[in-house]
């Protein structure tokens, strides 16, 4: 705070400064143009012309004032370019970024862990650093391979975002499964003044795998020795991060440090903060040969040109493979290869200070504060809607972009020989956590599921999920996190994202709330081949029971189920609330199927079913609770899909507490108005797109 009001006057002093000036110049100059009590014009054109006692004296004497306008001319401008710096400079003043609205207010974080940032104290040294301007695009490499990698990449991001003020452009060097979650998240994400470059890890590979590597990076841990080659040959210089760093500042800071290399300076590195290269952490430990502690390669400002000029790819690899014959194989993968280059050529090396890279820091920073930055998100779309309109908010819910983590755990899936495979697909919020070791239990195949979390949820349900044997022991269900965004359940985007990310050419469309019957997964394997499902257009309907009991002994047959339901154990699902939702599918009928048996769609019907992976997407504009499914079934049966019962399947809905969008509905009136409403425009809508084929729901709905 007080070098904030430091800092505020400063720059009143220099403003006053710059208004005063001119103005004393102005009397000084006005005073000195009177002579006698008259003017004294200070042309020399109108005293030849106007004054006969025009002298030399006089020439020189307006010869001097015009020297000294000049001067304070000079001393204007300098104040103007000290006043335009101190302004930049102000962290209470906004700043725009790019051609961009969006702006950010200046501060640094306050955390515990830090790898990479600025400490207190070191305002001083960054006042010093020449100014990186404001539409300057700081370029950022960074080798990510798989889901855990992924996952770090976006807590790194997230903290350069946050304090940054220049456009970014990240150069991602990436497997294609970091890649897939990486750009769907950059494109869910939607920050302006931001690139992002993927170049295929797997192609590089050839490069460096001749080096035997000890390191748990494996052989991505040696790809920052070729970005030279791999980054753009016109792309001159370049910060390249590790995974595991968070920045506490401005990444604009660290750019400007490129100013103070100089001669043969091309690498800029802060010194190894552990006794590793000093080789005495235990007996016979042999290091790599470093400059005293080495250099840690977590944070590393390369100029790539002059690196080019200089050979670098030769440089690396002649001493790899003479270091190499001795040593046998790195440790710490790409450190050790830079630290033996700089051992040989210690003029390459620019020392960061090392608040740019604290290795396993115990200690913590002062809290600083922030401001609330505006929302990135706004959509063009929006524009085009009637704020006025009662259901506005349901509306806009449609254009919601939310950010998107795909494969948030490790996943892993070989696709089955008879190509019969089923996913299940279900979405989730954090209050349903506790079903998923109960839904892994009752189904061994895959899953995919969509999580409604925020940030602080997303690492609870990593806490949760990690601390779960049955959960780790699973690693073909993709988990795939939406961050929340908006004041509606938007359940139907989570259905789609779940659908879109499966592997298998079936899935199982269900809810997470449902536990499959034992050995569910294998009987609809065999009846895609029954039912030919990879020919014809068919939905296989499971039918959904249902218990009142949180504690209940599964059913482990049909003839256990039937036992239940007369009992009065077990009902058939919502027949108390919503008979209309399942009743198509012939429950009294099913008691005695022993074959599949076909049923025809009415109105409100939304039962769960088995598709092929290329159906319709469920709308986007049914949010919260109510017709979601309903619409998606409409759908499937206007494109002409048979609706099968399965005679020995069945899945039983589990009791939980209401949802808060369930208790909307039931108690705000105008949330029910809004549902109706967009309902008749859903079946407008597919009136125009699937013609006469869709009146009958239409009618149908003015029936029923």
């Amino acid at each position: 705070m007080l070098g904030i009001c430091r800092g505020r006057r400063k720059f009143l002093a220099a403003s006053l400064s710059l208004l005063c000036i001119p103005a004393v110049t102005w009397i000084y100059l006005f005073s000195g143009s009177f002579e006698d009590g008259k003017p004294v014009s200070l042309s020399p054109l109108e005293s030849q012309a106007h004054s006969p006692r025009y002298t030399a004296s006089s020439q020189r004497e307006r010869e001097s004032l015009e020297v000294r306008m000049r001067e304070v001319e000079e001393e204007n401008r300098a104040l103007r370019r000290q006043l335009s710096l101190a302004q930049g400079r102000a962290p209470a003043h906004r700043r725009g970024n790019h051609s961009k609205t969006y702006s950010m207010e200046e501060g640094t974080g306050d955390s515990e862990n830090l790898r990479a940032g600025i400490v207190a104290g070191n305002s001083s040294e960054c006042g010093q650093q020449p100014v990186v301007e404001k539409c300057e695009t700081i370029h950022v490499a960074i080798v990510c391979a798989g889901y855990n990698a992924s996952r770090d990449v976006v807590t790194l991001v997230k903290s350069v975002l946050f304090h940054r003020r220049n456009p970014l452009h990240f150069h991602l060097i990436a497997d294609s499964i970091a890649e897939q979650i990486l750009a769907t998240l950059f494109q869910t994400w939607m920050v302006p003044a931001v690139r992002v470059d993927f170049y295929n890890a797997d192609e590089l590979k050839s490069e460096v795998s001749w080096i035997p590597n000890k390191h748990y990076s494996g052989i991505y841990g040696l790809m920052k020795l070729v970005l030279t080659k791999t980054l753009p040959a016109n792309l001159e210089r370049v910060i390249v991060l590790d995974t595991d760093i968070t920045f506490a500042t401005d990444i604009a800071e660290l750019w400007a440090v490129f100013h103070k290399f100089k001669g043969q300076q091309v690498l800029g590195l802060v010194e190894n903060q552990s006794d590793w290269y000093l080789g005495n952490l235990w007996k016979n430990h042999r290091p790599w040969p470093a400059l005293g502690r080495g250099y840690n390669t977590g944070v590393i400002l390369l100029l790539l040109d002059k690196l080019r000029k200089m050979k670098w790819e030769q440089m690396w690899r002649l001493t790899a493979e003479r270091e190499l014959m001795g040593m046998l194989s790195t440790s710490l993968a790409d450190q050790d290869i830079f630290n033996a280059v700089i051992k040989q050529n210690p003029f390459l090396v620019y020392q960061l200070p090392c608040f740019w890279n604290v290795q396993l820091s115990d200690h913590t920073r002062s809290e600083q504060c922030y401001r609330d930055v505006s929302d990135l998100k706004l959509q063009k779309q929006l524009s085009e809607l009637d704020e006025d309109d009662l259901c506005y908010e349901f509306r806009r819910e449609r254009f919601t972009v939310h950010r998107t983590h795909l494969y948030f755990l490790h996943y892993e899936y070989e696709p089955a020989a008879d190509s019969t495979d089923v996913t299940l697909v279900a979405q989730l919020s954090m209050d349903r956590l506790q079903m998923l070791e109960a839904i892994c239990k009752h189904w061994e195949g895959p899953i995919s599921l969509a999580l409604y979390l925020s940030d602080a949820e997303a690492q609870q349900f990593l806490r949760y999920a990690q601390g779960s044997e049955v959960l780790m022991s699973r690693h073909n269900v993709g988990y795939h996190i939406v961050y929340k965004e908006g004041q509606f359940y938007p359940v139907n985007l989570l259905r789609n994202v779940a659908m879109k990310h499966i592997s298998t050419p079936y899935m199982f469309l269900s809810d997470i709330d449902f536990l499959p019957m034992y050995g569910l997964y294998e009987y609809l394997r065999k009846s895609v081949i029954q039912l030919d499902l990879a020919n014809t257009k068919k939905a296989m309907i499971v039918p959904a029971f249902e218990t009142l009991r949180y504690r209940l002994s599964f059913p482990k047959s049909k003839a256990e189920l039937l036992s239940m339901l007369d009992m009065g154990t077990l009902f058939t699902f919502r027949y108390h609330v919503w008979t209309k939702g399942h009743a198509p599918t012939n429950f009294a009928k099913w008691r005695t199927a022993t074959t599949p048996y076909r049923v025809e769609w009415e109105a409100d019907f939304e039962p769960y079913v088995v598709v092929k992976r290329d159906c319709p997407e469920y709308d986007r504009r049914f949010v919260g609770f109510g017709w979601n499914k309903v619409a998606h079934i409409m759908e499937l049966d206007v494109q002409e899909h048979e609706f099968i019962v399965l005679p020995n399947a069945y899945m039983i809905h589990m009791p939980h507490a209401p949802s808060f969008d369930i208790t909307k509905f039931r108690s705000n009136k105008q949330y029910r108005i809004c549902l109706k409403t967009l309902k008749e425009e859903f079946q407008q809508d597919m009136s125009r797109r699937y013609g006469f084929a869709a009146l009958k729901y239409l009618t149908a709905e003015n029936n029923s």
